[in-house]
């Protein structure tokens, strides 16, 4: 719910957790690694995204780990019935029609709560080919929190979560280190394949402008 309310739940959250919180334990999932205890406000970055059953996992997965997982939503699915619903669900409302853009306005809620956990989709849709959209890493650099990685293993039936790494500035190294460690875990997924070709292909790019410069000013 909003850090300002105080209000209890509402009836429907609470059934539709504990039905989340029975699917995940029924279906045998288990957690490797864990979330940061001492950590208060951070970003996971979440992938693949292959099924909407990837919330319902990972709302189990940090239930168990004591933690409430939040996410970004339109701000038009928060009006009406529907309100007070989505908030309690850990829901951020986006309006993009504000002058302070996506990024913006998530670093204004982490600056305003004293806990924060957000899970982001890094591919952004399940259609995607395995690239990540930027969005997730440029959050976590606006509020000043570190990014978690964690990633959902459907043959294994595992959730995993690795060790928190604070943005640097530079996207596309620490973009490799993500998708290094995500490899790490299941290294045959197409996806991450994908990911760690991205991120190789933005320092080439970095090298390659840096070089350019370099021979400008030395013209």
């Amino acid at each position: 719910m909003p850090h300002n309310e105080t209000r209890s739940p509402t009836i429907l959250s609470r059934i539709v957790r504990r039905i989340i919180i029975w699917i995940y334990a029924w279906k045998g999932w288990k957690i490797e690694g864990s979330l940061p205890k001492s950590i208060k406000k951070f970003v996971i970055a979440g992938a693949p995204h292959t099924s909407n059953w990837d919330f319902v996992f990972f709302a189990g997965a940090t239930h168990k780990e004591q933690v409430q997982p939040n996410f970004m939503g339109k701000h038009t699915l928060f009006q009406g019935m529907m309100r007070n619903f989505m908030f309690d669900m850990g829901g951020i409302p986006i309006d993009r029609t504000k002058k302070a853009n996506a990024v913006e306005q998530v670093a204004e809620v982490f600056a305003q709560r004293e806990e924060l956990a957000l899970v982001i989709a890094c591919e952004g849709t399940r259609s995607s080919d395995g690239k990540w959209k930027s969005g997730f890493y440029n959050i976590a650099q606006a509020a000043g929190v570190p990014i978690v990685p964690a990633f959902a293993d459907n043959d294994t039936m595992t959730i995993g979560f690795g060790p928190p790494m604070i943005p640097s500035g530079n996207y596309a190294e620490d973009l490799l280190k993500l998708a290094q460690w995500f490899r790490s875990k299941i290294p045959d997924l197409e996806r991450y394949k994908v990911l760690e070709a991205q991120a190789k292909a933005l320092i080439a790019e970095q090298i390659a402008g840096n070089v350019a410069k370099s021979g400008a000013k030395n013209t």
